[in-house]
């Protein structure tokens, strides 16, 4: 696989996807993969959920353990591959651009061994058939404005492995143009990375940290409502640093944006990051008391 993975064209719009929701969005923020899902129901397709689906492989990659990654990479192919090339599905779509391009991009390099040279060819195929979500709206379904409303500024945060190894900008942008009611404000830097990495953030936490703060800051600077952008790994960051600092914009998925949930996205972010209630004071008792 190269970083220009020719997507799969469709002569008509594809009506049924599989749908893959990442680890994050899964074990932390379920309300972004609905939001996604009812997104493609609304314009029509159909979304079917492997259940057997797990990790991708991307954060023992990165961390460099190969074995392990090429093992859920193998899963991923054998999990997804058969529903493309049977035409039980028409695509594979997630809300991760850095997911999709995990899976897109750097499979060749677990499946370098000869002896997985089928796996390879199989990654291949599939590849051209995984799209990310604002990349599938724009690309493979014709769609543009998705009827969604927000009354207020949004700025866009342009993620990194979706701009430069999917090379998807325009899709999102397109999407957020024809928001109604929306004052689109200019972020600067949208398109320099937030800080977070995955494993770069704690491995090198004061260099992420000032990252992120510098992307803070251009936001503060915007003075938007909402930063809506397309991985929840970025989001986490930004939102975490914009509530340290006591900011009331807070970063909310796009798919949540689309699908006019933006009030609900920025409640659950604020009660997440809300400190736990303090447990009432123990009483000390005597052990020997009563005996």
């Amino acid at each position: 696989m190269t970083s220009t993975v020719q997507k799969k064209q469709f002569s008509s719009p594809p009506r049924r996807v599989a749908f893959f929701v990442t680890c994050m969005v899964d074990a932390i923020y379920p309300d972004v993969g609905m939001s996604a899902v009812e997104l493609l129901e609304r314009h029509g397709v159909e979304v079917i959920f492997p259940e057997e689906q797990t990790c991708c492989g991307q954060p023992a990659f990165n961390a460099g353990f190969r074995n392990e990654a090429q093992e859920l990479a193998m899963r991923f192919v054998d999990i997804f591959e058969p529903l493309v090339v049977s035409g039980q599905v028409d695509a594979v779509v997630a809300p991760s651009g850095s997911c999709v391009t995990m899976t897109t991009h750097f499979y060749d390099a677990l499946f370098e061994d000869p002896n997985l040279i089928e796996y390879r060819r199989r990654a291949e195929n599939l590849a051209t058939a995984t799209f990310e979500l604002t990349e599938f709206l724009v690309d493979a379904l014709g769609v543009t404005d998705v009827h969604a409303r927000f009354n207020g500024k949004l700025a866009y945060h342009a993620s990194c492995h979706l701009l430069r190894e999917l090379r998807v900008d325009e899709q999102p942008r397109a999407l957020i143009a024809n928001i109604e009611g929306a004052e689109r404000v200019t972020l600067d830097g949208d398109d320099e990375c937030c800080g977070f990495g995955g494993l770069f953030a704690i491995k090198n936490g004061p260099i992420s940290t000032a990252m992120g703060e510098k992307k803070v800051r251009n936001i503060v600077k915007s003075e938007a409502d909402v930063v809506t952008l397309c991985d929840v790994s970025c989001m986490t960051h930004i939102n975490g640093l914009l509530e340290r600092e006591g900011h009331h914009c807070r970063a909310v998925h796009i798919a949540q944006v689309l699908n006019n949930q933006t009030d609900r996205a920025v409640h659950v972010v604020d009660q997440a990051q809300e400190p736990a209630p303090e447990a009432p004071p123990r009483r000390w008792q005597d052990p020997h008391a009563g005996t």
